[in-house]
């Protein structure tokens, strides 16, 4: 399914240079063009399917995602002189591994999805062994099959054409921005950057290497990874791409959620961010320095802007956000669009002591159980679909309060504002919750998508356009505040039923 919208003036059309940011997520790809005063020219998405070989097994076929890649930058670029497009961001789902041939820039198999458990005995195997801490020091990361590292290692232990390219010296992986890059420059460079490689468990977080003894302790061949570069400067530059001239350069590439927290103009230190997409992901700027977690977060770079200057976030991630009202849409089919969900949950005052735990692919942060299950506590007869609507959101903000809580202690202070983005956060309902169930108030900007956003300011910096980052906290601009309503014993006696539905569906 393709949405487009183009937005059309007279002054988009003269001598100023455009940006193309494209943000490929996990269900689907977006093209963004914006022109250098930071006006949305255009901006086009496109679905792509989902494989579910076998329970908890999730993968994407290249193919179709460099399809949406190609529909969406054609339908940006459609009324416009791609002669004029200045440079190209990248913003990708993050622990997604892909596994292509050097020489011909052909997949090799399915890409497996961050979403992905096929991993979880190895990884319960790894941290019988003791390892885990080893990988927290060295990579800011837990183990868990969530991370690139041990989909790599299984990948090449179990698909005969990934063992066969890499005995043969074919084999290029990575995670989705190495992909497209390879693509983008006609199979030139095998290249990725910091904040996507912090996501592999392979990846030094503070030497900035490709680490031996981590890769060695995952079963993962070192030389199947790309080389790293800075978060902005020139990757590659185009080369046979249907629809845009050669030679346009790449110049800044993120993970989606370090992109995210560009896009929010998030780049002081202390300052954060919770993007509602698939998942939820709640990242704080923590500086210079990365934070080391006592309570199961995750630290990650946010963004190199040269080989000496890193800046670091500390994370919590969950699996299911977005992901749970699709699944109200498609799986219980309790609404036609994912937009009609708050209507529903509105019907209701309240959810009647009904707790939904969104445990459809395991539990994230701080849990991090990939055997959890999800399941409904507190039903009745009295329950109706209104209530199990109002469930599922606040499901989804609770995940939010565990994370937020352990960010507190692991800080020794408190989060006085949140920004907030992504589709789900348009959702009015659920973000009154949220600041509800917080006890901080929520900050959303105008343009919601900022992921893309920040995008656009990666390629923006890495080609020059702007000088620091200075410049880019003036663009951010806010649409409306939410403030905390509850009552300190309201919020106290929700997370005790939230714990406590937890704990349930803790117990597989």
């Amino acid at each position: 399914m393709m949405t487009l919208e183009f937005l059309e003036q007279a002054h988009y059309f003269g001598a100023m240079d455009y940006i193309l940011a494209i943000d490929q997520g996990t269900t689907g790809t977006t093209a963004l063009l914006m022109d250098s005063d930071l006006n949305r020219v255009a901006e086009a998405s496109v679905d792509f399917e989902q494989h579910f070989p076998r329970p908890g097994w999730v993968e994407h076929d290249l193919e179709d995602i460099w399809t949406t890649v190609l529909q969406t930058v054609r339908e940006v670029t459609k009324h416009v002189d791609p002669r004029k497009i200045a440079c190209i961001g990248i913003t990708n789902q993050r622990e997604t591994i892909c596994f292509w041939d050097r020489s011909t820039g052909k997949p090799l198999a399915h890409a497996i999805v961050w979403q992905d458990r096929r991993t979880a005995e190895m990884c319960e195997k790894l941290r019988e062994k003791g390892t885990e801490p080893f990988f927290q020091e060295r990579t800011g990361l837990l183990i868990d099959p969530y991370f690139s590292g041990t989909k790599a290692a299984w990948a090449i232990q179990n698909w005969g054409d990934v063992k066969t390219a890499h005995k043969e010296g074919r084999l290029a992986a990575g995670t989705i921005d190495s992909f497209l890059i390879a693509r983008l420059s006609g199979n030139t460079v095998h290249v990725t950057e910091p904040s996507n490689a912090s996501r592999t468990l392979g990846f030094h977080l503070t030497k900035h290497i490709w680490d031996p003894e981590l890769n060695s302790a995952l079963g993962v061949p070192i030389d199947i990874w790309p080389e790293i570069r800075p978060s902005t400067g020139t990757f590659a530059l185009t080369r046979g791409f249907p629809g845009l001239p050669d030679g346009i350069p790449i110049t800044g590439v993120l993970g989606d959620q370090q992109s995210a927290l560009l896009g929010q103009a998030c780049v002081k230190e202390g300052s954060a961010k919770c993007t509602y997409g698939t998942g939820a992901f709640l990242l704080m700027n923590t500086g210079r320095t990365p934070a080391k977690s006592r309570h199961r977060l995750v630290s990650t770079v946010a963004w190199a802007l040269s080989e000496d200057n890193y800046t670091y976030a500390l994370e919590g991630s969950t699996f299911i956000a977005g992901a749970a009202v699709q699944w109200v849409r498609d799986g219980l089919k309790m609404i036609q669009s994912a937009g009609e969900i708050e209507a529903l949950a509105a019907s209701v005052p309240d959810s009647d002591g009904v707790t939904f735990v969104p445990a459809l692919t395991g539990l994230g942060a701080p849990h991090w159980n990939p055997d959890a299950t999800g399941m409904f506590t507190g039903l009745t007869r009295g329950t109706n679909q209104g209530h199990l609507a109002r469930a599922v959101l606040e499901g989804i903000g609770f995940q939010i309060a565990d994370i937020l809580i352990a960010m507190q202690k692991d800080l020794g202070k408190p989060i006085t504002q949140l920004n907030v983005d992504g589709g789900a956060s348009g959702n009015d309902l659920l973000m009154q919750f949220q600041a509800d169930i917080l006890g901080v108030t929520l900050s959303r900007p105008k343009y919601l998508e900022s992921t893309s956003l920040g995008a656009v300011f990666a390629a923006g910096l890495g080609a020059g356009m702007w000088t620091d980052l200075t410049d880019i906290e003036r663009t951010w601009k806010k649409d409306r505040s939410f403030d905390p309503s509850f009552t300190p014993q309201q919020r106290q006696e929700h997370m005790a039923r939230w714990h406590k539905a937890v704990a349930r569906a803790n117990l597989k």
